[in-house]
């Protein structure tokens, strides 16, 4: 096999635009996935018509050790995206949730560790290893939730804030992003952490579990109803994918001196938005508001949580160069140019 850019979860949303950067760039990149999730083998064909021969693909679980293996054998660098994404289906398959986001990783890792000169390895982590932040005071507007605390208002959550996993997918992704950094710590891997907050744009196909920006764009264009849990006030900050794609390929570029480390990636105090006020959004561009049904309140939903990326910019001179609206209008112009087969894929995720 060649020498190639491993992309575990290549053919997810993230990992297809991550993907096609660096094809363009004339790299080579092996995809790893199991195609799992509703929405990806579109990407994956989008990808194989545009690239060809460059695009090497492994149809494949991370739980499977031997093939985890044999696609690290001959990568330069590695991308661990593949995961088990939904709080909902950790709660209802705990074992499961384990076996994907823990032992995948670990497996991934002892695969690294067994090369002679192992590959660089990024992995994404998740916000929810902070928990629930319950002990944040918030002041409630008509259209969100803002901290009390000046400091936290103005700069986001920071790494230095205590882990306190909560749910079993808290659970799973935050030992697994205990795993990555303490390989850099205990065998010199050159590994990196990236707790990522909301991240939308293209070739996403959201559902309620995950990639509510999407999975509302997609409601709202099906004219189906859009269910908020809770009272739609929770704050997150989103980030455009491309955005996130530069905040990697950083991150590898200058792995040598991160490695051990995690940061806090999302589009920051500049790009925070409520559910309510992304409906609003859809409201302006659709000319009316879209369809809306509140149910309960879920376990583990942060009433507020915004990336204090200050750590990660310090550290690159990253930072997010796309607005919220701006970024919100560009996946909204990507799902209508959608040809009939993707259309199909997306009503299916959004029915998810």
């Amino acid at each position: 096999m060649r020498s190639h850019t491993l992309i575990t979860g290549g053919a997810g949303f993230v990992g297809t635009n991550l993907a096609d950067r660096i094809l363009s760039d004339g790299g080579r990149v092996l995809v790893f996935d199991n195609l799992s999730r509703a929405g990806v083998e579109q990407n994956l064909h989008w990808l194989t018509d545009r690239h060809g021969s460059a695009l090497d693909v492994e149809i494949a679980d991370v739980r499977d050790r031997k093939a985890v293996k044999r696609a690290m054998a001959q990568a330069d660098r590695v991308f661990h995206l593949a995961a088990q994404v939904a709080v909902t289906t950790s709660l209802d398959e705990p074992v499961f949730d384990a076996d994907v986001n823990l032992q995948g990783t670990i497996n991934l890792l002892e695969a690294a560790r067994a090369r002679s000169r192992p590959p660089g390895l990024l992995f994404t982590s998740t916000n929810k290893v902070y928990g629930g932040l319950d002990d944040v005071e918030l002041a409630p507007s008509e259209t969100r939730y803002e901290p009390v605390d000046e400091d936290l208002l103005e700069h986001g959550i920071g790494e230095r804030r205590p882990l306190q996993f909560c749910t079993p997918y808290g659970c799973s992704k935050g030992a697994a992003d205990q795993y990555v950094l303490d390989y850099a710590h205990s065998y010199g891997l050159q590994t990196v952490v990236f707790r990522m907050s909301c991240i939308y744009g293209p070739h996403q196909f959201g559902t309620e579990d995950q990639g509510w920006v999407a999975h509302f764009l997609i409601r709202a264009l099906k004219d189906r109803p859009i269910t908020v849990f809770g009272d739609g006030k929770q704050v997150r900050d989103v980030l455009y994918v491309e955005d996130l794609v530069d905040a990697f390929l950083r991150a590898h570029a200058g792995i040598d001196r991160l490695a051990g480390r995690a940061f806090n990636i999302g589009g920051g105090v500049g790009n925070c938005i409520s559910l309510v006020e992304l409906l609003d959004i859809i409201a302006e561009h659709n000319g009316a508001p879209p369809a809306v049904e509140f149910g309960p309140w879920r376990r583990g939903d942060q009433r507020y949580y915004v990336s204090d990326t200050s750590a990660f910019t310090a550290a690159t001179a990253w930072r997010p160069q796309t607005a919220a609206p701006d970024g919100v209008r560009l996946l909204l112009d990507w799902l209508r140019e959608q040809p009939s087969g993707d259309r199909a894929a997306a009503a299916a995720a959004a029915a998810a």
